[in-house]
């Protein structure tokens, strides 16, 4: 009975013990201002304080990866990372094959043109018959593909270069999101512009394998980032290098 009662006493302080810290392998592009960017030699931006915060809440370590963004869902489901911290929406094929989070942002598809052709080109409808980019990987391409007359518009992918060549004239517009097309409109001396209100409403959130690991990492952060909805503290993290609070569902 004695030693009985020693291993229920042994289960049940096992049962409260902390989990080990591990490291969260987080894969991003670092070229996508203002969320994951270089400047200085430093990685930094929305993404960067944000996963540096959830790994604060839950007591484990960030390592973070860069890579082109085209390669990111590649190396997650390859098991290089762990998640994904680059605006990553969630549609419906992603949500088929990953455990997502629940969103941190709520934003919008938005063309984008070089200044002074906002009065011509207005919005998702005037792109019939004009040549407009997308980061190569992104869920742009599929918004676009999705439209009743996505055959009248001439797709161009890209790994980079995407807001010079709109500003050349090498293509008419490209489309992003709304939040960083103006940040990058902002920051940039590149004359561009934004034409016409945002098409499509985005949710992004963090993926990760649809594994048992995956979704106790999944459930893990998840609960942190409630946390961090919760007290503000996420809010102030958009406040900071957004200007503006974006994540909340667009009402």
């Amino acid at each position: 009975m004695l030693k009985s009662l020693s291993l229920a006493a042994l289960l049940t302080a096992a049962a409260v013990l902390p989990a080990a810290a591990e490291t969260i392998r987080v894969g991003m592009s670092g070229g996508y201002f203002p969320f994951t960017f270089v400047r200085q030699d430093k990685l930094q931006g929305f993404e960067v304080d944000l996963m540096t915060a959830l790994a604060e809440r839950t007591g484990d370590t960030v390592e973070f990866s860069t890579m082109s963004f085209s390669g990111l869902i590649g190396a997650l489901e390859a098991g290089r990372i762990d998640t994904v911290a680059n605006q990553i929406t969630i549609t419906p094929e992603r949500a088929a094959k990953f455990a997502f989070s629940q969103p941190y942002v709520y934003d919008g598809a938005q063309v984008v043109v070089k200044k002074g052709n906002e009065t011509e080109i207005t919005g998702v409808e005037s792109l019939k018959g004009r040549s407009v980019g997308v980061n190569l990987g992104s869920n742009f391409e599929q918004l676009l593909r999705a439209l009743p007359f996505a055959g009248e518009i001439d797709i161009r992918t890209y790994e980079s270069n995407i807001e010079q060549d709109t500003a050349l004239g090498r293509i008419d517009a490209f489309v992003m999101d709304r939040v960083s097309s103006a940040q990058v409109i902002k920051e940039s001396p590149l004359p561009l512009a934004l034409a016409g209100p945002a098409f499509s409403e985005i949710q992004n959130a963090l993926p990760f394998r649809n594994d048992t690991a995956g979704q106790a990492l999944r459930d893990k952060l998840d609960a942190a980032l409630t946390e961090m909805k919760a007290d503000g503290s996420l809010a102030a993290i958009s406040e900071k290098w957004l200007g503006l609070d974006v994540t909340k569902p667009v009402e």
